[in-house]
């Protein structure tokens, strides 16, 4: 347990960040899960709808700090790429 006052506060700032991160990271693994499971369909619009929120949803938990920029970049990138591949799978 903490023995200073600031230590006590900086734990309840941690777990008010915590939890306020957690749900920016939640919503973009739901996002991207919507978006891998529409991908796997044969519905391309329902795809490219789900990866585009996807994609939003990555970025708005980039630019507010929750997960890096770069790994939002690498996750958009891999979604993109599956999207491509879905489209190309369905043309056929």
């Amino acid at each position: 347990m903490a023995n200073t006052r600031s230590a006590i506060k900086r734990i309840r700032q941690n777990a008010k960040r915590r939890e306020y991160n957690q749900t920016f990271r939640n919503r973009a693994r739901t996002f991207v899960k919507k978006a891998r499971v529409a991908q796997h369909g044969s519905d391309v619009n329902a795809a490219i709808e789900a990866t585009r929120k996807a994609i939003q949803d990555l970025d708005k938990a980039a630019s507010r700090g929750v997960i890096h920029a770069n790994n939002a970049a690498r996750r958009k990138s891999r979604l993109m790429k599956q999207l491509n591949a879905m489209k190309q799978r369905v043309a056929k």
